[in-house]
């Protein structure tokens, strides 16, 4: 399996109302220093909505892109919708990001 491959498969296993960040992603997929790559992975996502690419933000919680129409925008109100947690605009990483422990389910 691909590095770009294994990121994907990972990110369909996040659950609605929770996110993951673009660094996270690259450590649990094998290499932590990559967090760049995640982010051009979630633009040229094939799989939409199936793997979740609105569920990836930055280290501080920001929502940095999302390249489906209606952009950032979309991006928020479909994590609400999903239950995450937010301060302004910012999603609150304590309530709703996956936690080092979080271990997936096949």
């Amino acid at each position: 399996m691909s590095f770009k491959e294994r990121v994907y498969s990972l990110l369909r296993k996040v659950p609605k109302g929770k996110v993951v960040t673009y660094g996270q992603l690259a450590k649990m997929a094998g290499k932590p220093r990559a967090a760049r790559a995640i982010g051009v992975f979630m633009r040229i996502n094939p799989d939409a909505p199936r793997t979740p690419c609105h569920r990836v933000v930055a280290s501080d919680g920001s929502l940095t892109g999302y390249s489906a129409q209606g952009g950032v925008k979309k991006k928020k109100r479909m994590l609400v919708e999903e239950g995450v947690f937010f301060i302004k605009d910012k999603v609150d990483l304590a309530k709703s990001c996956l936690n080092n422990r979080y271990t997936f389910t096949s």
